[in-house]
């Protein structure tokens, strides 16, 4: 495993970085081009336990940001920071994951694998040489790189005392801009977000929100397949929120089985998703624009 690194005040420092306070006087890669860590970014963090729902935000919404041209920056977490690189690199973009230890260690190590693919899309990165272990006092730093690196974050879910939220308020010391999901008012995941909110962060309804606010535009929407009329149904019934296959069969008055089978083509069209018995559409395609093709 090779490795490089760049000095702060050297050619390829990345000079959103060098404004923090306290920019880390090395930076230490693993993977692609340094130049990676000068494209324009977007973090995208959050809650470690998260739920199905923030999950799928998160993946959706860094899919369609990398597919529009932006490096996505987090920090290799389980939760929230996994499914961001993995909804970057699902649309064959770059990502960077920020370690809080030595740049040979793949922390967590069930994410080894999403490193090694992380580092051929894009970089692995630490402040911190090879040899040095993660210690919880390292990844509130980390946070720091992850915001220095972005031009804006967006916080998921956040619990409200979170890591998270530290990211945040860095990325507001520096005058970036801070997103967060809005979430269900009585579920713990959601008090970070919600709170962020409050004190005057912008509420992320749509990956949109984040292009327009750095005058980009969205990638091309792929044409959609054509759907079956039982597909087209139970899709602009989930366009109002997510359901159970039999709160589904009562709204719409089809049998279970016609549900499943339109579940079915509509998982396989990339429209809809299903976890813990309830289906909902991906974020890129819901707002109630209603079936594609007319269906």
């Amino acid at each position: 495993m090779s490795y490089s690194s760049v000095l702060r005040g050297r050619p390829g420092y990345p000079p959103l970085l060098a404004e923090l306070h306290d920019p880390p006087a090395r930076l230490h890669l693993r993977g692609g081009s340094a130049e990676v860590l000068s494209l324009p970014a977007v973090a995208v963090v959050g809650a470690r336990s998260c739920s199905p729902y923030g999950a799928q935000v998160a993946r959706d919404l860094a899919r369609e940001l990398a597919a529009a041209g932006l490096v996505i920056v987090s920090g290799l977490a389980r939760g929230i920071d996994g499914e961001a690189h993995r909804g970057a690199l699902a649309a064959g973009g770059l990502t960077v994951a920020v370690l809080g230890c030595g740049i040979d260690r793949d922390y967590p190590r069930a994410h080894a694998e999403l490193a090694r693919r992380i580092g051929e899309r894009g970089l692995v990165v630490s402040e911190y040489p090879p040899g040095v272990e993660p210690s919880p006092w390292r990844f509130p730093a980390r946070n720091r790189i992850v915001a220095g690196l972005a031009r804006a974050t967006v916080v998921v879910e956040a619990r409200e005392r979170s890591g998270a939220l530290i990211t945040a308020d860095f990325a507001l010391e520096l005058g970036r801009d801070v997103f967060a999901v809005p979430g269900e008012i009585t579920s713990g995941l959601s008090k970070g977000t919600n709170d962020l909110i409050r004190q005057g962060a912008t509420p992320l309804l749509a990956a949109g929100d984040i292009l327009e606010s750095l005058g980009l535009q969205p990638a091309p929407p792929q044409a959609p397949a054509s759907l079956s009329p039982e597909a087209g149904a139970v899709l602009t019934l989930l366009a109002d929120g997510a359901a159970t296959l039999d709160e589904i069969s009562r709204a719409t008055g089809l049998g279970s089985p016609e549900v499943a089978v339109a579940l079915t083509e509509l998982e396989l069209a990339g429209l809809v998703l299903g976890g813990d018995g309830l289906y909902r559409v991906r974020s890129s395609s819901a707002g109630g624009r209603g079936p594609p093709n007319g269906a």
